[in-house]
Parts: structure tokens; sequence; C-alpha cells
């Protein structure tokens, strides 16, 4: 739990509740991990179960009371979607994602902006930005997760894959292992296997890379201090480990590894 581990952390408090369903130890941890995986409708139900074996119980009391907050103003950001008007509700948005998930958006620029920028990004791909992704948006879910639509692009081939809802608490190699399950027909050289991949995003305004660890969660990428969401859709790049483009793509670049 405090490394950071919240889903493993949680099934250690289930496989301990099991044992001892009123081990008001564990169904604290759990409750808390809940709270952490933003899933507060089950971190709610975690404490009034925990509240029913001690009802004094102040940490249960408490969050207890955090979690029916943060529902209600999920519920509320949900009520002003539907009434306020496009420009707001971006702004919302923004706010939200700022303050709730440290996450940074960017809207797409003016067409003047655009001539102005399009000098700046040297390491962008024509044809591979998260702007021909389209159809799908970032949503909200009944615990208040986040599921993104995600762009995974393959420069070496000129190819993409589209994930429509990410979910925020998912791991990057958990998508990787479904979608790799089996080698697709553009791989001819066999070499496109989970474990040989490598991830990263790029850093636009200062022409960097950064290599994701595909154990992290989208979460944990978006919230990295230079990911910057495009147009309402993260995007990743995947690249074979030594490979010969991997090594000439990258000849040359600022790469971090994180």
């Amino acid at each position: 739990f405090f490394v950071g581990n919240y889903r493993s952390a949680l099934n250690d408090a289930i496989q301990a509740k099991k044992l001892k369903p009123t081990h008001l130890k564990a169904i604290v941890r759990g409750a808390l991990c809940h709270m952490e995986l933003k899933n507060f409708s089950e971190a709610i139900a975690w404490c009034e179960e925990g509240l029913r074996i001690d009802p004094k119980e102040k940490k249960l009391v408490e969050m207890r009371a955090r979690a029916d907050k943060l529902k209600v103003s999920i519920k509320a950001i949900w009520h002003l979607q539907c009434l306020l008007p496009t420009l707001c509700k971006e702004a919302l948005w923004d706010l939200w994602l700022k303050s709730e998930r440290n996450i940074k958006l960017v809207h797409e620029p003016s067409n003047e902006e655009e001539e102005i920028s399009d000098g700046l990004a040297e390491i962008s791909l024509d044809g591979f930005h998260s702007d021909n992704a389209t159809g799908a948006k970032v949503h909200l879910d009944a615990d208040g997760n986040l599921n993104w639509p995600v762009l995974f692009l393959y420069p070496e081939h000129e190819q993409t894959d589209f994930i429509a809802a990410f979910h925020e608490q998912s791991r990057f190699i958990d998508h990787l292992m479904v979608m790799f399950a089996e080698l697709p027909p553009w791989d001819l050289e066999r070499k496109y296997l989970p474990s040989n991949l490598e991830l990263y995003f790029e850093d636009e305004e200062r022409a960097e890379m950064y290599e994701l660890n595909p154990e992290h969660t989208l979460l944990q990428v978006l919230q990295h201090q230079r990911y910057f969401v495009k147009a309402g859709t993260p995007t990743v790049l995947a690249f074979v480990k030594g490979s010969p483009f991997s090594k000439k793509y990258f000849s040359g670049k600022k790469v971090h590894r994180l």
C-alpha cells in the first residue's frame, strides 16, 4: 500500500477478510485502497461493513464521509456536463483533471497558432497524431474512474492501435498482452512480442522522448510532469527493443528513461 501498489494491497485485504471477516485492519486497508483507486462506491461499502463491526472506528467514519463527498462531486460534474455549453464543459474538465488527477490537457490550437508551432515539434510523426482517433472521449465511470481513448503508434510500420476505453488504473503491459496475443499481419519478422517492446511518449515542446515502464498504469503516466494530453487522446509510441529502426530513430534525440 505504502509504495502505491493499491490493487495488490486490495487483493491482500480481500484475502485477509476471507480468512477473518471481522478483521477490522483489513477492512480499513481495503477501504483505503478503494479510495486511492477512486472506487468511491466500493470504499463506502467497505466502510459500512467495518462500521457494523465498530461504529466508532474513526478512520472509517472519516473515510465514509469523504467518499460520499467525492461521489457527490462526480455526480455534480456529470450534471454540469449536460447543462453547460461546450466551452464551459472544456474549462470544467480542465479544472477537474488538474485538481483531482494532476493531468494536463492541451487543446487544439487555431490555424494561426499551428503555423507558428509547426517548426517546433521536430519529432512529431506526420499522420500519427492523436487527433486521428475520433469518436471516443474520456469519461467517468460510476466509481469516479476515468476511461480514456488511447492511441498506440508503431512508427516502424506506420501502423496504429486504438483503445476506446483504457481504464486509468490499468497497466500498459496488460493491454499489450491482449493486443499482441496474436502477432499482427504486418509484423512479418515476428518481433512485436509484449516482452520485446519499449513504450515512449514525446514532449513536443522540448523535442524530447520519455520511455515508459509498461508495469505502470495509465494514470501514473498521465501524471508525469512532462506528459500533456493532446486533443483528448493520450498517445504512446511502441518500438522493438534494440531494433535497427529504433536505434536510427533515437539517434541524436534526447531520451529520458523513467
